[in-house]
């Protein structure tokens, strides 16, 4: 797979990329096999994120224990490729089996699979459903697990760990009697994780507490069905601890190899400041071992960057620690929140101290950020690669709408109008080094029809190939439009919720319209339509009210000088005369009466700001003795346990419970089944799953669906064809989504 193809899959949207090196190439792994890794194989894998209106990434490179030194160096220099490829602007890490760091565990809440083999041997990531399984896991870890294959044995298991034993269409799950609620609750999702991404939910879970096995005579006979007649069990394996105190002893070098060798000069110890790095320069900041930083200056040669990560493993033999150590480079002007607090004091120049300039307009707080200016982006590359700005907008645009499954061309006059009824294509062409480059977005409507959907690909696969495979494909969600796509049409982007800009469509507009205007220049203003009632309003921006008589322009209090500006002009555009501005507070009765209403809407700029800052959350604990405190990466409502102490710079409350989890399983019910299906001879295993048509599954209760169709579960009695027709998706994508957004999707199909 050439380059180009190989980061393809690379976009705005956040979320993990994760590719295999095979026989020296990079292959894409399906989305359902993230966090499952072979210990013969090395990996390249993406991170992104967005904080506010900005991208952060990172890069990393994951070495199997069993991997070849080519293998290994292949990896490495893919994750340098791809550094390029984004500008340069990812931090990126080196990760060693059994060693990963906080932030990459952090990617995989589930937790990380280690299976045995490799590409060499013949192993590889299967799609979703898939049964002929079986495997002993040996699962440790408090806040992010680890998941190993171990031999089928009860020798493999010990008292202090969980362990899974996952026979295809059945996991049974034991708990050491020393193992933690904790632990064990994390277990139990990964559990699940493994029977809905892999198995698209056709698996049945059964869980034995250590303790209490003569409560579940049942699962126990499955056990030793499979591993033999039980024995002694191993006595707990304490989990590894980091002494806090040598994580806190940290020394920074200056690092050179001007004279052929590398020399290495300790420049400082604790405490640092960020005057010591010279931006000229490269450094090696090195916390006792336990993790090594590499720092490129943004005036170091290209050169002298490539060789960072080869720098930080000469050092690392050169001080004796061990090959797992942890290496991150990051680059001048985007450094990791982890390096940065290492210094007692880290300024980012031109950035706002706190949260911005602050004011209040009565009893709201608006926060503004530092304002965009497209001249940077060639000036300054680190602005345009965290942007994702290529350049300033102003190439050559041309945009086609899905009609009849074919691209028909939109005129001028209505580029930047977009229908959730329609699915678009913008072809973007602008020039770098005097070849011309090509920018393809694919704008989806959420109400657009599933063929349309399916059209929007192919055609655009069609330009794509007409082309020659030049033009970057960048799928756009509708009402999540990246900052480049906003800024190729001047602050004239305008998003309809529903409708069509057909010719000859006969369906009438709302008498009634509500839009709401975000943006404070041209390179990131747009109105969309929100529901016509008082309940969206917000009073840090800017709402037009249309109506087929009269308009109105609602400022919040808390909206800027330049907002309301920039709203003026594309109200302008979508407004046949002449708007009425109101200001927050002063409103007609009419306007109320056109929103249904007055009532209650968002007020506190804390419901509704976007900060150009992260949110960061922090475990405090004094198991050791001391008290420490340590940062949870890419965190979600799962890390809140209620037997932990956490700090948080936002709100929310704690996830499940193990006992609220292991509930949902079906409890004895469930037990009685799995062991069931086990004894029936006639339903082996891996046996095919059994499917019935959509119209069978569309059948209330009462309506008798047929006996072995759990209602709650419709969809995984689908085929694979019917799946995809009826959803738009895979099951492995389906899978991965958040469980709302499944929920979601099934009442609107009727499968809920």
């Amino acid at each position: 797979m050439s380059l180009s193809s190989a980061f393809r899959a690379v976009g705005n949207d956040p979320g993990v990329i994760t590719w295999r090196i095979e026989k020296m190439e990079l292959a894409l792994v399906p989305l359902c096999a993230h966090g499952n890794f072979y210990e013969g194989d090395c990996y390249v894998i993406l991170s992104t994120r967005r904080v506010g209106s900005l991208l952060s990434q990172d890069i990393h490179f994951w070495i199997g224990k069993d991997s070849s030194q080519d293998e290994q160096s292949c990896a490495a220099i893919y994750a340098m490729q791809l550094d390029d490829y984004l500008g340069g602007s990812p931090v990126q890490h080196r990760e060693v089996q059994y060693h990963e760091s906080d932030t990459f565990r952090g990617y995989f809440k589930q937790g990380i699979i280690y299976k045995k083999g490799g590409v060499a041997s013949g192993m590889r990531h299967v799609e979703t459903n898939t049964y002929n399984v079986k495997r002993l896991l040996h699962v440790k870890g408090k806040r992010s697990i680890r998941a190993a294959e171990v031999e089928m044995s009860w020798d493999s298991f010990n008292r202090g760990d969980v362990f899974l034993l996952d026979l295809g269409k059945v996991i049974v799950q034991w708990n050491g009697p020393e193992s933690s609620s904790g632990e064990r609750l994390k277990a139990m999702l990964l559990a699940k994780d493994i029977r809905d991404r892999e198995r698209g939910g056709r698996a049945e879970i059964g869980v034995i507490e250590g303790d209490k096995e003569a409560a579940s005579p049942e699962l126990m006979k499955v056990l030793q069905d499979t591993l033999g007649r039980r024995s002694i069990i191993q006595p707990a394996i304490p989990d590894e601890v980091i002494d806090q105190k040598q994580k806190s002893n940290i020394t920074l070098y200056h690092v050179s190899d001007s004279s052929g060798q590398l020399a290495v000069t300790e420049v400082a110890t604790r405490p640092l400041v960020q005057d010591l790095l010279n931006p000229d320069d490269c450094y090696i900041l090195d916390q006792s071992g336990t993790k090594i930083y590499v720092w490129k200056g943004r005036g170091a040669t290209k050169a002298e960057k490539q060789m960072a990560m080869s720098r930080a493993l000469d050092f690392i033999r050169m001080k004796g620690y061990p090959s797992s150590t942890n290496v991150e480079t990051v680059n001048d002007g985007a450094e990791s929140a982890m390096f940065k607090q290492l210094f007692q004091k880290w300024t980012v120049k031109e950035q706002t101290v706190g949260l911005g300039k602050t004011f209040s307009v009565g009893k709201v707080a608006k926060v503004f950020q530092d304002k965009f200016d497209v001249t940077l982006l060639h000036t300054k590359p680190e602005v345009a690669a965290r942007e994702r700005m290529v350049d300033d907008g102003n190439g050559k645009v041309e945009v086609w709408r899905i009609e009849n499954l074919e691209l028909v061309p939109v005129e001028h006059r209505w580029y930047g109008f977009f229908y959730g009824g329609d699915c678009y294509l913008v072809l973007y062409t602008y020039e770098m080094h005097g070849k011309p480059h090509y920018i393809l977005y694919i704008w989806q409507g959420r109400h657009a029809s599933q063929d349309e959907l399916a059209a929007s690909a192919y055609q655009a696969a069609e330009v794509d190939q007409q082309f020659e495979g030049a033009p970057v494909q960048v799928r756009v969600t509708m009402g999540k439009e990246p900052r480049h796509f906003m800024a190729i049409f001047k602050g004239k982007l305008v998003i309809f919720e529903g409708g069509t800009s057909r010719k000859g469509n006969t369906e009438p507009d709302p008498p009634v319209r509500l839009f709401q205007i975000q943006g404070h220049d041209k390179s990131n203003t747009k109105a969309v339509e929100v529901p016509a009632f008082t309940s969206s309003l917000n009073s840090n921006d800017v709402f037009l009210l249309r109506t087929q008589a009269e308009h109105y322009l609602w400022f919040g209090k808390g909206s800027s000088g330049d907002e309301r500006a920039m709203a003026k002009e594309l109200a302008g555009l979508l407004c046949e005369g002449v708007e009425n501005t109101v200001a927050e507070g002063q409103e007609p009765a009419e306007f109320w009466d056109l929103l249904g209403g007055k009532t209650p809407y968002a007020s506190d700029k804390r419901l509704q700001e976007i900060l150009e800052v992260q949110s960061r959350l922090f475990e405090c604990s004094n198991k050791t003795g001391r008290f420490t405190v340590t940062e949870i990466t890419d965190f979600t409502q799962d890390d809140l346990s209620p037997g932990d102490v956490m700090l948080l710079d936002t709100w929310d409350q704690a996830g499940k419970s193990y006992e609220q989890v292991k509930e949902e399983l079906g409890g004895a019910a469930a037990v009685t089944r799995v062991t069931a299906d086990m004894r029936d001879t006639t339903l082996p295993l891996n046996s095919e799953p059994k499917y019935y048509p959509l119209e069978v599954l569309l059948k209330n209760q009462s309506q008798e669906l047929p006996e072995d169709v759990n209602p709650a579960k419709k969809e995984n009695y689908l085929s694979e064809r019917d799946f995809v027709s009826v959803f738009g998706i895979t099951r492995g994508q389906f899978a991965a989504l958040p469980g709302w957004k499944q929920l979601q999707m099934k009442k609107e199909k009727g499968l809920f």
